[in-house]
């Protein structure tokens, strides 16, 4: 039986992108017969007294297994990464840069980019899980394009949302950490109150509690505070429910690795107001949403109004949105191309 290491740091099942990305393409793997074993590492960027703890595990894994580490880990370990890829084959899966991350300060973000460049060098494969991160990690971390694999999320088939627009209800669902941009979209939304609308935030506030905060303190001071619900995180039932009954999706972004919960969206037909951060415009096809310079609130406000007020605007990207939905890529493929570098390298 093929075996394979996965190692990740924190808990595994948090509900964030990367993470439901992880959980899904193990699945996947051991569904095609590989004895995937998953290993806990401390969440060594909350944590960096966890980057001894985790290296020690790393050395653990007798050699000539095959081990996967997600960048979240990875990132940090560059001698950790170095011992594991001198006895085995060692894969790299990168959703986006750590040094991307919205809020850091120059000196954090040049720490990070030197550690993640120095990370990667030793590694056999690097799994990229976007075209725009692969390019990332090309052009900024000296990473060799033949040893980069895409393998961007899949999606599984969803029922058409069935929002009524009245209230024009829109959904927004990321983690409330500065990356996402909510400030942004609040700050949107409070030029065109008279615009009747209501929103759901979806995301948990425990990964940045100063943000989460400062975000529900934004919206308390809004003239239309009523119509703003944080719903933190929520499980698949309930996200489902918001899915259905939104009209529009909102991700106002300064990055995204992939953005999986754009084609999450795209698989409910759901139109989508989003940025031209990171590898968004290579997720949300030109028809299915509309792209804005991720900060730019006025833009943002614009967009919303037009789309909100007017019908036409609106039934010809959600036409484009449901178009869409059918060319979505499936869990199958993106689990058959993380395989085929598994065996590549055995």
């Amino acid at each position: 039986m093929k075996r394979l290491i996965f190692a990740l740091p924190g808990d595994p099942d948090t509900r964030t992108g990367g993470y439901l990305y992880d959980k899904r393409l193990l699945a996947e793997l051991r569904r095609r017969g590989w004895a995937v074993e998953l290993l806990r590492l401390p969440d060594v960027i909350a944590d960096t007294a966890g980057v001894a703890e985790a290296t020690r595990r790393l050395a653990s894994i007798p050699p000539d297994l095959p081990v996967m580490i997600d960048g979240l880990a990875l990132g940090v370990l560059p001698e950790a990464a170095a011992a594991v890829a001198a006895r085995g084959p060692l894969i790299a899966l990168v959703h986006h840069p750590l040094a991307e991350e919205t809020g850091l300060t120059p000196e954090r973000a040049a720490r990070l980019r030197a550690l993640e460049r120095a990370a990667l060098q030793p590694v056999h494969a690097v799994v990229a899980t976007s075209p725009a991160t692969a390019r990332s990690l090309t052009a900024d971390y000296d990473v060799a394009a033949h040893r980069i694999a895409v393998a961007v999320p899949g999606v599984d088939p969803a029922p058409l949302a069935e929002g009524t627009g009245n209230p024009f209800t829109l959904l927004s669902v990321g983690s409330l950490i500065p990356r996402k941009g909510h400030a942004v979209l609040l700050q949107a939304l409070e030029r065109i109150s008279f615009v009747h609308f209501q929103l759901s935030i979806v995301g948990s506030p425990e990964r940045h509690p100063k943000e989460a905060k400062r975000l529900q303190e934004l919206a308390a001071g809004l003239r239309h505070s009523s119509r703003i619900s944080f719903a933190g995180e929520v499980d698949d039932g309930r996200l489902a429910q918001l899915y259905r009954a939104a009209d529009l999706f909102v991700l106002p972004s300064f990055h995204e690795g992939y953005g999986m919960v754009l084609t999450e969206a795209l698989a409910r037909g759901l139109p989508i107001v989003a940025t031209t951060a990171g590898a968004i415009p290579e997720t949300v096809p030109a028809a299915a949403g509309r792209l804005l310079p991720p900060g730019d609130a006025a833009a943002l406000a614009a967009a919303l109004e037009t789309l909100m007020t007017d019908p036409q605007a609106y039934a010809g990207l959600q036409a484009g949105a449901r178009a869409a939905r059918r060319a979505l890529p499936r869990w199958e493929e993106t689990a058959d191309r993380v395989a085929r570098v598994l065996e590549a390298l055995e």
